[in-house]
């Protein structure tokens, strides 16, 4: 293809008709699409139809009553985010030249830092920044990585085990940018009076006749690696994401449990529950998961200045 047809193609190419395909290609459909976007299935199907006239390139194809992206509609489904967050980081920097007072940053994370870390970001965020606004949204890491990758989330807010064979930071995160911010310790939770609990540091084989109360499948996970390094095969009894129900078994005495330090800053601390540091000071790493050139934007760059001063108070 000659220089003169590749820039007739660019020129023919708008942000708006690469927003409708990237949502054709999500969503399976026009009207979905259109509801995604917040416009009529009309002006959607108007869209494509004047990028079709200005190329004479077909994007969507019609099988039966739906409709499928054409072999042209893919790739430039393919490149969509890049295009996307490319023209975004140079409204930002436009933004930035008016003093960032206007912008969006949509942020997800995970639930125990929905009530520690995320208040005080966005709580920062507005105090810095006013005009920026911020929505939120809670999901698990892997989850979170995902919606980034789909460009439902500028900035992820994640964590990881040392070891984890599952961990969402790896093949699943592959072409976006990935960054540690921090780490927290994790600590045993014991019933109060456990005999464990005279030890002002724990190690995991002293509890390992215990039942366990486990939580997530990737904190499940990190639990029966631990326990194996310990020597033990922990007996899970009772299994619940909610950090403030554990606690409260705990306190129960109908088992013992690992949270990290996000989880029990999250609410104030059960009575009947004592907290003790592993011997081997277990840890696991927060992390910040953006696009590529994400922080080109300024209210994306502003945000991640914001945790990383919340994060090191």
């Amino acid at each position: 293809m000659s220089d003169a047809s590749i820039e007739g193609l660019a020129a023919a190419l708008d942000l708006q008709t690469v927003r409708v395909v990237r949502q054709i290609a999500e969503h399976g459909s026009l009207t979905a699409a259109a509801e995604a976007l917040g416009y009529s299935q009309p002006a959607v199907s108007q869209q494509l139809r004047r990028f079709e006239e200005r190329t004479g390139i077909a994007l969507v194809e019609r099988v039966g009553r739906g409709i499928r992206l054409t072999q042209s509609g893919r790739v430039l489904a393919r490149h969509a985010n890049a295009v996307a967050t490319a023209l975004e980081a140079a409204a930002g920097e436009l933004a930035e030249i008016r003093g960032l007072r206007a912008g969006r940053v949509r942020l997800v994370a995970f639930p125990s830092a929905s009530a520690t870390l995320v208040p005080r970001l966005i709580a920062a965020l507005g105090a810095a920044h006013p005009g920026v606004a911020v929505t939120y949204v809670e999901a698990e890491p892997p989850e979170a990585v995902a919606a980034v990758r789909a460009d439902r989330a500028d900035l992820a807010i994640t964590f990881s085990y040392p070891g984890d064979r599952d961990d969402p930071h790896r093949a699943s995160a592959r072409g976006l940018d990935v960054r540690a911010f921090g780490e927290e310790p994790i600590r045993l939770v014991l019933p109060a009076g456990h005999p464990a609990a005279a030890s002002d540091v724990v190690d995991l084989s002293a509890v390992g006749d215990d039942p366990w109360i486990a939580g997530c499948p990737r904190c499940r996970g990190h639990l029966l690696e631990l326990a194996a390094a310990a020597g033990f095969t922990p007996r899970i009894a009772f299994e619940t994401d909610n950090f403030v129900a554990v606690e409260g078994m705990v306190a129960q005495g109908l088992g013992v449990a690992l949270l990290p330090d996000l989880a029990l800053a999250a609410s104030p601390r059960h009575p009947g529950i004592v907290i003790r540091p592993t011997a081997r000071a277990d840890v696991r790493s927060l992390h910040l998961v953006t696009a590529r050139g994400a922080e080109r934007v300024p209210a994306v760059a502003a945000t991640i200045a914001a945790l990383e001063s919340v994060a090191a108070t």
